[in-house]
């Protein structure tokens, strides 16, 4: 998704320097306590272990050769936490949760792909969290574009807009998409920009919870494809998401920015 580019306040101290009595630092301590705490009181680890769980109660995992690799890292600034979990099974080829965190913000990415066999829609969950704003997509995203295929649409989407619906009104909507980005998306995405609460946080969770527990039945009912072409048509059409999300998907270029661009490119 390509989000426009927000500008930071320079502050530069003032001159001559100002003395700072026991009670203003007090307050300013509080002050910083509570910017770190609207933070730090988001947890994305209960997303992932919970979307984790529902996938064992279907389906056997094993760990992807991913986890051993990277599930670990500190950022290039010395700071910044990055953890990956990434597991497989017959039919799933990846799923994959990455959370990033430092003092100021936190990224959570849950990624599902499918095997080419299957033309099962891409699960997304997408947020950035910092101190002032919470900026979230959630989707399924359709392997082929609805507008050339609308049995796609039927197969997949028809029978499941109810959960849209349910959070439409919860969530508004995060503002205008580019053209090229609109194709990725399907009618059920949420992309949404919010302010931070108990409440908000509580309703992302659960609609985390129902769009992961309805893409994962579509895993298990899903049929192989044996249709050679159409299975490289899978492929492509992953390939090709993959390589937007790359080059237009603002988290990755943090990504490359804490990781480089090698690791970033896993």
């Amino acid at each position: 998704m390509e989000l426009g580019s927000s500008s930071r306040p320079c502050f530069k101290s003032a001159n001559p320097p100002v003395l700072i009595s026991r009670n203003t630092n007090l307050t300013l301590r509080r002050r910083s306590q509570r910017f770190s705490f609207r933070v730090s009181a988001v947890s994305y680890k209960e997303f992932a272990e919970s979307a984790l769980e529902e996938t064992r109660k279907r389906l056997v995992l094993e760990p992807s050769p991913l986890q051993e690799r990277y599930s670990s890292m500190t950022g290039l600034d010395g700071k910044t936490q990055l953890q990956m979990l990434a597991f497989k099974s017959p039919k799933i080829r990846l799923l994959r949760s990455m959370a990033i965190e430092n003092e100021t913000m936190q990224v959570f990415d849950f990624a599902g792909f499918m095997e080419p066999e299957y033309d099962t829609p891409i699960f997304c969950a997408n947020f950035f969290t910092s101190a002032n704003t919470n900026i979230v997509v959630l989707d399924l995203n359709p392997l082929h574009q609805l507008t050339d295929h609308s049995n796609y649409q039927d197969k997949y989407y028809k029978n499941i807009m109810s959960i849209y619906n349910k959070y439409d009104e919860i969530f508004p909507w995060g503002g205008k998409l580019t053209g090229e980005s609109i194709k990725f998306f399907s009618p059920l995405v949420m992309w949404t920009r919010f302010s931070s609460s108990q409440e908000n946080h509580k309703a992302l969770f659960s609609a985390f919870l129902e769009y992961y527990q309805a893409w994962l039945e579509m895993t298990i009912q899903v049929k192989e494809e044996m249709e050679p072409s159409q299975v490289r048509a899978n492929r492509e059409a992953q390939h090709k998401y993959l390589t937007w999300r790359a080059q237009k998907d603002p988290g990755h270029g943090l990504l490359k920015k804490l990781v480089g661009e090698a690791k970033a490119k896993v």
